[in-house]
């Protein structure tokens, strides 16, 4: 996954665009960050078992109560690094 298709990735999930997200993030199942990506696109989807199966595949721990606008900073911030 290329660096600005992760950043829009980022910026529709900002959006609460998870749909939109989720077309991207998909394409690319051994980024970490794409990994991540789709985690939180599950978890604004209201599916925590596919997210925790995504942030698995990008060895992050995912906490009993995340907080989606928390991760998605923090994975702004990885993206940007």
């Amino acid at each position: 996954m290329t660096k600005a298709e992760l950043a829009a990735a980022v910026v529709l999930l900002e959006a609460g665009d998870w749909r939109s997200a989720h077309a991207i993030v998909q394409r690319d199942e051994h980024d970490p960050l794409a990994c991540w990506a789709h985690g939180i696109v599950h978890l604004l989807e209201g599916d925590p078992a596919n997210a925790g199966y995504w942030y698995a595949r990008a060895r992050r721990p995912l906490a009993a109560d995340p907080d989606a606008a928390a991760e998605l900073a923090a994975l702004r911030r990885a993206a940007a690094g």
